[in-house]
């Protein structure tokens, strides 16, 4: 905190304690004004944590701002409500003492957010435990959940709350959060029937209609999804508000529900209600020629029984006749149009202000720890978050300002009792006399003391039989407390005063100022009752939510309900009870201006805050005794450097050193006081005096620091680059001789093993020659490595030790096959083709047939004859399905007399058709080919041989042609009759007709001559090619 006391000119101080003038209001405000225009939305009063809305997204809440204020002391950074939040943690932890945070301003003033800025820091920087991250999602989502069915639309705030809250947040002994519980406070539930003029029904009506899915609000009876057509919802004549989006607001309430662990089934019941109460407001009275009052909106009536789960006429006459109970008569009596109205708003505020308490005790069982009982574990702490209206003062105050001023009289009561008393144990601690102090117990006396107390009062008047009303509860405090100095009545004040207050207004002089509060509706709000034929009706509910909020004990119970007032009291009573247990820290919020907009500040309106508030009287509580107090070692510390004796360390006890340092800057007796461990100062300008020398100082001990740093930090920088390097150095000799030795070792090692094993080379493999046998297997691979074929045709291959030869057998034979297929992998379709024909007229011819040798070389083409060269009329009349594939010319012998006969031999795909110019003369299918026969010398002739049992063909087809090889290659492929190819040596037989035969001889000679012999065969003299 004192780092920022150089800057107080330009951003105010941050503790309102070191105000000069303290009891100034206006250097209050201005203090507040100047941080709020720099961004600084956060003071301290001592521990009392101050804030202004800023109206805007600050960038100051996030996850690193979060670990910047954990762990750190309340004073060492600036203002924050993350730094409260940690204080009370850390209290938590290391006190074992239950905590609270108590936040308190008026409507618009951001307490929801500071509830929920607290909540945030909790579920982030607390550790985690197997089970506590559902209970984290849970405190999370309690808060929209609540916000749907508690806040509302007002004038002053587009997210009031309309009710008290208090949350327990339970930490195990690890400081992990495992349960939470929750107690509301007043809720508005005359907002249910009616609102003022620019403010709005609470959040979850219009949430419904503008978010619920279809099937959901045509099961409600809710067709109708505009809030003009709802009673209940134009009071205010505010349907929509810009800065609210109900159809998301929806959406976050039902996602939250179900993470909280609402069944669909409670989901369902709690909307019915929610529905009902908005049909319960369309629900219209009428009076027949007679007076009697009837509903005239049967409609309205029939969706209210099925969402409420009653019978229809039993509530139809419920709402037109209330039922009188005496001396153990019933009596039942019409209602009037007037009474009508009023039962039928009075059933709608019960029915929701009794759900709203069945939401935050199902918000409660879903929160509670499973394993422990709540408040009994001896394990777990507790830190309480208590979000509150403040102190409201209207044009109009009536019952319910009335019950909200008295809350924080008492709240007030506690923040002077447990201030005070800790402000008092400080003084007794370091031997000191007590301080005076003003204590409003005396207000909240005037308030709450039993039968002469406002409420009590109350009470009385409102059982007293006879024409009891405002005005007579009004002459009865007048009766009662005419002699009270802190209450005055229109009647009871002199002339002045008399004139600000009403005829119908009595003033309670608060801890806060005056207050005048109007009696009319006193006695109707703090009975509160419903009439006892509705409660029949709703005991009898078949809801599941409705017959848990409404029991038939009510009914036999023939004591008086409690009025609203004094449950008020007794539950604030209860609150007192559990925030007197705990450490409490306080929140008190401001709002700056009316319009919500950021940046402006209106000074009257922070003027009153502040008086309602009470921060003067906060600020002038916590100044009756110092303004500053530290530990002796804190502020020696910080001030140290302004006396020669203590600087740069003082080197005896604390207490003498702190005496010599206030004796050096001439502290006076009056301003300061020492106590046992800490010093304390009474005037702020004492500490501004002080903090301004050390900003004077700081530039001789910035020099001097400067200066005693960079020559030790040379120094060591010498010595550490003076050490590292003998380091290096002896490290390094270390390595060359480890390496050298390691490296002659092994090269010994090496060199016998190696001519150990070129002597036992010869011998089986054994320990002694493996690794020369290793070497001389590593230098034949690298060898083959290097030397390897590069193609096919490539034959040389490094000669292998005998050790290996049969690993480079297996190692050549893969290198070929590897090569091989590389080379089949490059090679075209139509060369791979070339090379299919090649390998079977190899496999046919090879070593058989003379010639064969000079026709490898040569290529096989795709046909001999031209598309021109056969006859048009051949191919149509082959047709377009048994196209040619080869063709060529060739020499047909006859059968008979051997005479030639030129002809074309044509392959199709099904069939070999000889042709005679435009003539097929014969056609043989392949199915039908029983071989093909030829010579082994190198003449042209090659025999077709054909079933003799086919009448259409007249036996073996004799042809002779140039290119016999590829001839018969390519008829021997498309016939598939590879392996029918006969090669003879002498002759060839063939069939002439059924039962004949005849013989082609071959003989070899220096010409090509073909005769007919005179034994009848065919003679072929031919040349041997060699």
């Amino acid at each position: 905190m004192e780092s920022a006391l150089s800057a107080r000119d330009r951003v105010g101080v941050q503790d309102f304690l070191l105000l000069e003038n303290h009891n100034s209001e206006a250097a209050f405000i201005e203090n507040l004004r100047r941080r709020y225009r720099e961004g600084l939305i956060y003071t301290y009063i001592g521990s009392v944590l101050v804030s202004v809305n800023p109206y805007k997204e600050l960038e100051i809440y996030s996850k690193q701002n979060m670990e910047r204020h954990r762990g750190v002391n309340f004073y060492e950074i600036s203002p924050h409500i993350f730094a409260l939040a940690d204080n009370s943690y850390r209290a938590l932890r290391t006190e074992r003492r239950d905590q609270c945070i108590l936040i308190s301003g008026e409507s618009g003033a951001g307490k929801t957010e500071a509830s929920k800025k607290i909540l945030q820091y909790y579920t982030h920087i607390c550790p985690t435990r197997n089970n506590t991250h559902t209970i984290r999602e849970r405190l999370l989502q309690s808060n929209p959940v609540l916000e749907a069915f508690g806040n509302a639309k007002t004038l002053r705030n587009d997210n009031s709350s309309r009710f008290g809250k208090y949350m327990d947040i339970q930490f195990d002994y690890k400081g992990a959060p495992i349960g939470g519980h929750i107690l509301n406070y007043l809720l508005e539930k005359s907002r249910v029937a009616h609102q003022n003029h620019g403010e709005r029904n609470f959040h979850i009506f219009y949430q419904l209609l503008e978010g619920g899915e279809d099937l959901l609000l045509k099961r409600l009876g809710l067709d109708k999804t505009n809030p003009q057509h709802y009673h209940y919802l134009i009071k205010g004549n505010c349907p929509r508000v810009s800065s609210i989006s109900d159809k998301n607001g929806w959406k976050v309430v039902r996602n939250a529900l179900t993470i909280i662990g609402f069944e669909d089934e409670e989901i369902q019941a709690l909307m019915e209600i929610v529905a009902s109460v908005l049909h319960l407001g369309n629900t219209q009275f009428g009076e027949d020629e007679e007076g009697e009052t009837h509903i005239t909106t049967e409609a309205q009536l029939q969706f209210l029984s099925q969402l409420l789960g009653v019978d229809g006429s039993v509530l139809k006459a419920a709402l037109t006749h209330k039922k009188i109970v005496a001396k153990g008569e019933e009596m039942i009596s019409p209602l009037s149009l007037e009474q009508a109205l009023s039962a039928r708003d009075s059933f709608a505020k019960a029915i929701y202000g009794r759900a709203f308490t069945w939401l935050v005790q199902k918000l409660n069982r879903s929160l509670a720890f499973k394993d422990e009982i709540y408040y009994s574990s001896k394990c777990s702490s507790v830190i309480g978050l208590l979000d509150i209206y403040g102190f409201e003062v209207f044009q109009h105050n009536s019952f319910e300002q009335f019950c909200i001023n008295y809350c924080n009289e008492k709240l007030q009561q506690l923040f002077i009792e447990l201030t005070l008393k800790s402000e008092q144990e400080e003084y007794e601690a370091e031997g000191w006399e007590r301080v005076e102090y003003f204590n409003n117990k005396i207000i909240c006396d005037l308030v709450e003391e039993k039968h002469k107390g406002i409420i009590a009062i109350l009470d009385e008047e409102c059982l007293r039989r006879g024409d009891a009303s405002d005005i007579t509860f009004l002459e009865k405090l007048e009766d009662t407390l005419g002699g009270h100095a802190h209450f005055i009545t229109h009647k009871m004040a002199n002339g002045k005063i008399r004139k600000a207050i009403g005829r119908e207004e009595f003033r309670l002089v608060h801890y806060a100022g005056e207050v005048n509060y109007n009696v009319n509706g006193f006695l109707d709000k703090n009975n509160d009752l419903l009439y006892r034929h509705l409660k029949e009706v709703l005991c009898q509910s078949t809801n599941h939510i409705v017959s848990q909020c409404f029991h038939a004990d009510e009914l036999m119970d023939q004591r008086r309900p409690e009025t609203a007032a004094t449950q008020f009291k007794l539950s604030l009573a209860k609150l007192m009870d559990i925030l007197m247990s705990k450490e409490p820290s306080y929140v008190r919020c401001i709002k700056p201006n009316d319009g919500k907009q950021p940046g402006r500040f209106d000074e009257v309106l922070v003027r009153h805050q502040v008086k309602y508030l009470g921060l003067m009287e906060n600020l002038r509580v916590r100044r009756a005794g110092f303004a500053y107090r530290r530990s002796y070692e804190a502020f020696l510390e910080r001030y140290k450097s302004l006396c020669p004796d203590t600087w740069p360390n003082w080197h005896g006890n604390l207490p003498e050193g702190v005496a010599t340092l206030v004796k050096h800057l001439n502290y006076k007796p009056e301003e300061f006081k020492l106590g046992r461990s800490k010093i304390f100062i009474r005037f702020p300008r004492t500490l501004f005096i002080t903090e301004d020398a050390l900003e004077a100082q700081k530039q001789t001990i910035a020099v001097t620091l400067q200066k005693s740093w960079r020559g030790y930090r040379e120094r060591a920088n010498y010595h550490r680059i003076r050490h590292a390097v003998i380091v290096i150095q002896s490290w390094w000799r270390g390595v060359k001789g480890r390496r050298k030795a390691k490296h002659r070792r092994q090269a010994a090692d090496t060199i016998r093993n190696f001519i150990k094993g070129f002597i036992l080379r010869n011998e089986p493999r054994c320990p002694d020659n493996e690794y020369f046998l290793d070497h001389v297997r590593f230098s034949f691979l690298m060898k083959v490595k290097r030397n390897l074929p590069k193609s096919v045709l490539d034959k040389s291959w490094p000669k292998p030790p005998p050790s290996l030869t049969e690993a480079s057998e297996h190692i050549h034979r893969i290198c070929i096959r590897n090569l091989v297929n590389d080379y089949c992998r490059r090679i075209q379709p139509e060369w791979r083709k070339q090379l299919e024909q090649k390998v079977v007229a190899s496999g046919i011819f090879k070593g058989q047939k003379d010639g064969y040798s000079r026709s490898v070389p040569k290529l096989f083409v795709a046909t001999r004859l031209e598309a021109e060269e056969i006859n048009l009329k051949v191919l149509q009349t082959l047709g377009s399905d048994n196209k040619v594939k080869y063709g060529i010319a060739v020499t047909k012998y006859d059968r008979h007399g051997f005479r030639p006969r030129v002809r074309q031999l044509l392959l199709t795909t099904s069939s070999a058709v000889l042709v005679q110019e435009a003539k097929i003369k014969q056609r043989i299918d392949y199915g039908a080919l029983l071989g093909i026969s030829v010579s082994s010398l190198s003449d042209g002739f090659f025999v077709l041989h054909i079933p003799t049992a086919d009448s259409k063909q007249k036996g073996d087809l004799v042809l002779q042609c140039d290119h016999v090889i590829e001839a018969v290659t390519k008829l021997a492929i498309m016939a598939d009759k590879i392996h029918n190819v006969n090669i003879s040596q002498d002759s060839i037989r063939f069939a002439i007709a059924r039962g004949k035969e005849g013989v082609i001889d071959f003989t070899s000679g220096s010409d090509l001559r073909v005769v007919k012999s005179k034994n009848g065969h065919l003679s072929v003299t031919t040349p041997r090619i060699s």
